[in-house]
């Protein structure tokens, strides 16, 4: 076949996929304003009491009566919509992240004009769903509905998972292992400041990992550890954030004749620098640090491109002692953290009794 004729149908193949991609945004977004305007229109009623609490059930009954092939809107859904414009119609927007912002209060038009003759007599603003809702799909919002128990963890975890790009398995995951609790609970103050993106610094990294999808089988050594990590390059990345790309393994260092090898070597695209992961299967001692110094001092000499960043570094222990680590990093002055992985997932409502006593004592001390 001709080669111009190829590159033509290729570009119609492109055409092809991209028509496909916005037609699933488009549908997606119509569905969520749907059931935003569905929810909007319960609350309402409901809050008027012009519906008894019954009349979920009775509408959900009667719609299945009239589109028997109906999916979607059984009594558990209806409420699920309701619960999903009460949520986010009385969301504190103003905590958004910048980049976020811009997206906030966008309104489909095209939908309410449609609808305009159904739900006219509702409060107007109730009709202006935050266009960043439409950013993930109804099965996302429902996970986050479901498992999430706060506002500030529903809007942590739809900002990550717009952020990160999380499919609703991910989602689920992250939720199940308490990430919200865990972002809370790191202590950022351990993080050396002195780099260009010190403000990132603390939106990225933690100092406490759940790696519980390595499957490692007590006792296990260092190497263990960094194979198990390899061979789930995909998992370790979902805990870790995608922006980190994976740049090599044992990393080869050469000084005069002698030879020195970093475990993991990451580069990440927002901080634009190398992150060096040194792995431990012991508590962290002192001299960890001087080693993962040493590493990054030749990183940055000898791999680290001009137009990057300064590398930094994570000492990934088993466990750490934090008096120990911050004596140890009171005189840092190269970027690294120390932080500790677990290999089987948290209690739960343990962290959540963490975090509860962790804002009661912030709480206190700015009185």
């Amino acid at each position: 076949m001709d080669k111009d004729l190829i590159l033509h149908f290729r570009n119609i193949k492109s055409l092809i996929a991209e028509g496909k991609s916005k037609a699933w945004q488009t549908a997606n977004v119509y569905a969520l304003f749907t059931y935003w305007h569905i929810g909007a229109y319960l609350s309402q009623r409901l809050s008027e009491q012009t519906y008894g609490n019954k009349i979920v059930s009775q509408l959900a009954d009667w719609l299945i009566q009239q589109e028997p092939t109906l999916k979607g809107y059984d009594h558990r859904s209806l409420y699920r919509m309701r619960e999903f414009f009460q949520i986010w119609e009385n969301m504190d927007w103003s905590i958004l992240p910048p980049k976020f912002q811009e997206t906030q209060i966008s309104v489909g038009q095209s939908i309410i004009n449609t609808e305009q003759k159904i739900v006219g007599s509702l409060n107007p603003q109730s009709l202006n769903m935050p266009t960043i809702l439409s950013r993930i799909t109804w099965s996302h919002h429902l996970e986050i509905l479901k498992r999430a128990n706060s506002p500030e963890e529903m809007l942590f975890y739809l900002i990550l998972s717009i952020k990160e790009r999380y499919t609703v398995r991910e989602l689920v995951r992250q939720i199940k292992s308490a990430l919200f609790e865990r972002q809370m609970l790191a202590k950022h103050t351990l993080l050396i400041p002195e780099h260009p993106q010190k403000e990132e610094l603390a939106t990225i990294f933690r100092d406490r990992y759940l790696l519980e999808f390595l499957d490692l089988k007590e006792p296990y050594s260092e190497f263990d550890l960094k194979k198990a990590i390899i061979a789930r390059m995909k998992q370790f990345l979902l805990e870790f954030g995608r922006d980190f790309i994976f740049f090599g393994e044992e990393l080869h260092l050469k000084v005069g004749m002698d030879d020195y090898f970093v475990d993991l070597v990451f580069y990440h695209r927002e901080l634009q620098c190398l992150v060096a992961f040194d792995l431990k299967i012991e508590s962290f001692k002192p001299e960890h640090l001087g080693k993962m110094n040493f590493y990054l001092e030749l990183l940055d000499r000898d791999v680290r491109k001009p137009h990057e960043n300064p590398s930094i570094g994570v000492i990934l222990c088993k466990s750490k002692n934090d008096e120990t680590v911050e004596i140890a990093m009171s005189r840092q002055l190269t970027p690294a953290m120390v932080a500790i992985y677990e290999t089987k997932f948290l209690d739960k409502e343990l962290l959540r009794k963490m975090l509860h006593e962790w804002t009661l004592d912030w709480e206190n001390s700015q009185n």
